[in-house]
């Protein structure tokens, strides 16, 4: 194993010298890929960290960097941890307070970013930023922006003219780049990774070579690929999940393809790539689903008939084989006899009408994901139960991972070649995981609930500037807390129950986890996301975001006549529509307690943003949806005063 990872980069790119590297579009249309080899994505990284050292930057020194996914990203932070310095990363989306806060924090002297508006951005708080002294961005900067930099004393300069700046370097100062990366230690601080905040104060996680390295001894066994095989790129890669999926992908020798997270460009470049691996948020993998049962209503007809035939025999055989084969979690032992006794013969019986809907039905499904498709990674949030019971029923394999950024961030990861459902697998090597009592940090049994906390080579070295903060989350034996609930198998898979600090505390004392509720109210087609409240009150309230489509699509099939989509919500018919999707997916009957229902609603229409009300990674900030949505959620409660 190399001790960094720029070391470990250099090793492939010597053993795979002509492979491709990065893919990325030649053109503004997409028409077509070009790409980028080993050797020439190691060398131009060279040349950069060069253009660092002629600027002056020292080992250890943080540095901002300011893009959103794009191959001068890799190749920026290679050249940064190749001569010992530290990168400080974050997307477009980082507003201008985000930006202030972690760059006067690290006190950078120099800043990469992508284009002229976030260039724009960081001059806008210089006054604020007083080490400041350099802007390289990877785009051409726009003669205005320009200017406004120079009248502020920065100065401005592009990733390709820094590129020609490190060849000179090299030239003059032959191997000396190569001693620097040389000198690279296993425990030498790699990025500082400043949180996107559910709780809104951004802490900076400090991230060693080491932590990343840790993770890359076992997960090419559980996340197979091969060299010159393609896994697109489409979450944020400042975010430590997509930035440790690259690590992943290029160490095994494998190409990196850049791609968005939106549906239709999504498809369209599995379609024209063909990729062999997708590491997604789950709200990837749910817009998929959703846009195949859509399409599939629309269709209507026998063919909408025959694919909800399928899909509900496929699940229904899927239950069956995984209690028969033990594809289940497990938190006692027990014998799979009775269950060959009892499934056995009904599971042969429906085979044949499996591969008839394969055949007539998933194939063509499968066929959109491309012909090289091998798994998708579902990490950074929660995966739907319904959703990866859909995926396993029609045979296209969603693995689930687990970790946080103060882990960088694989704690755990179902592996590919034999997944378990409804679980985020066992622990990777280097890591331990433990289940303890939240009150009193007793440690409990296994199928016993409770906090999560795990220990190893992952776990970050702290909150930068912040030992307080650092504190807080390890324990006095060196573990660290989570924040998560869930309980452990006894083959030491993990199934995560929640967060605690997502909990809500009725009135009564009862003890909620939210997740679970939110998980179970998206499942009716009607609704697109939802967030359960109720902190401090009698009973719990939920935020509805409708699914316009398919409620103008109800008013029409029954008849409902309405002047605006306002009044439409607002009609007896629709209200008493979710009162009853609420009432009969959340009740005891559905496995959840009495004081978890859900005794009001409010139904608000506008989508969810990234910055807005979800974080970088596509999560909920429940702090953010309380302040922006404080009237509905007011009403809800207004009564019980």
């Amino acid at each position: 194993m190399e001790k960094t990872l720029p070391k470990m980069f250099k090793k492939v790119a010597e053993e795979f010298p002509e492979v491709a590297a990065q893919m990325y579009r030649a053109d503004a249309k997409g028409t077509s890929f070009d790409t980028v080899s080993f050797r020439d994505a190691f060398q131009l990284s060279l040349d950069f960290g060069a253009s660092l050292l002629n600027f002056g930057i020292k080992r250890g020194e943080p540095v901002g960097l300011i893009s959103d996914n794009r191959k001068e990203w890799q190749q920026a932070d290679m050249g940064i941890m190749g001569i010992g310095a530290v990168d400080v990363p974050r997307g477009c989306d980082a507003t201008v307070q985000d930006l202030q806060a972690i760059l006067s924090i690290v006190e950078s002297r120099l800043v990469i970013a992508e284009n002229s508006a976030q260039v724009n951005k960081i001059i806008s708080i210089k006054e604020q930023l007083p080490s400041l002294k350099k802007i390289i961005s990877f785009d051409e900067v726009k003669p205005e922006v320009l200017e406004t930099a120079k009248n502020a004393g920065v100065e401005i300069s592009t990733f390709n003219d820094e590129l020609n700046i490190g060849k000179t370097y090299r030239i003059n100062h032959p191997e000396v780049v190569e001693q620097e990366l040389e000198k690279g230690e296993w425990d030498d601080l790699a990025c500082i990774i400043f949180t996107s905040g559910t709780t809104g104060t951004p802490k900076g996680v400090e991230l060693t070579h080491g932590n990343f390295l840790t993770q890359l001894d076992e997960l090419p066994e559980r996340i197979m690929l091969n060299p010159g095989e393609i896994a697109l790129s489409v979450l944020p890669v400042w975010h430590v999940f997509e930035r440790l999926c690259e690590y992943v992908i290029m160490c095994q020798g494998s190409t990196l393809c850049y791609s968005k997270p939106i549906g239709s460009i999504l498809l369209a470049d599995m379609a024209k790539v063909n990729p062999t691996l997708l590491p997604a948020v789950p709200r990837v993998f749910e817009a998929v689903y959703d846009g195949i049962t859509r399409k599939m209503r629309k269709t209507g007809g026998i063919v909408c008939a025959m694919f909800q035939f399928f899909v509900k025999l496929a699940v229904i055989h899927s239950r069956m084989s995984r209690k028969m084969f033990n594809k289940n979690p497990c938190f006692s032992h027990y014998y799979t006899v009775a269950w060959w006794f009892l499934f056995l013969i009904p599971w042969i019986l429906m085979w044949p009408l499996r591969l008839l809907g394969n055949m007539l039905v998933f194939r063509k499904i499968k066929a959109m994901l491309g012909k090289n498709f091998r798994a998708g990674i579902a990490g950074g949030g929660a995966y739907p139960k319904n959703i990866d019971e859909f995926f396993w029923a029609i045979g296209v394999k969603i693995v689930e991972g687990y970790g946080m950024t103060e882990t960088a961030p694989v704690i755990s990861v179902r592996p590919i070649a034999a997944p378990v459902f409804g679980n985020v697998g066992s622990p990777i090597r280097g890591v331990k995981a433990r289940i303890v009592n939240p009150e009193d940090g007793f440690v409990l049994k296994r199928g016993q609930f409770g906090a999560i906390q795990v220990k190893g080579g992952t776990v970050m070295r702290g909150y930068y500037k912040r030992p307080d903060l650092t504190e807080k989350v390890m324990t006095v034996d060196g573990w660290l807390d989570t924040g998560d609930l869930g309980m452990m198998t006894i083959h030491d898979e993990l199934v995560i129950k929640g967060r605690k600090k997502d909990t809500i505390v009725l009135r009564g004392g009862e003890n909620v986890e939210p997740l679970p509720i939110e998980q179970k109210l998206n499942e009716s087609r009607y609704i697109k996301a939802s967030v359960v409240v109720g902190q401090d009150q009698r009973y719990l309230g939920a935020l509805i975001l409708v699914d316009e489509d398919e409620i103008k699509n109800y008013a029409a099939e029954n008849g409902i006549q309405y002047d605006t989509y306002e009044n439409l919500l607002a009609s007896e018919d629709i209200q008493s529509l979710y009162d009853s999707e609420i009432a009969s997916l959340v009740n005891p009957k559905t496995g959840f307690k009495m004081f978890e229902r859900i005794n009001k609603f409010a139904l608000i229409t506008k989508p969810f943003e990234i910055g807005v009300e979800l974080s970088a990674k596509q999560e909920i900030m429940r702090y953010r949806l309380t302040e922006i949505y404080k009237t509905q959620i007011d009403a809800m409660f207004s009564e019980e005063e």
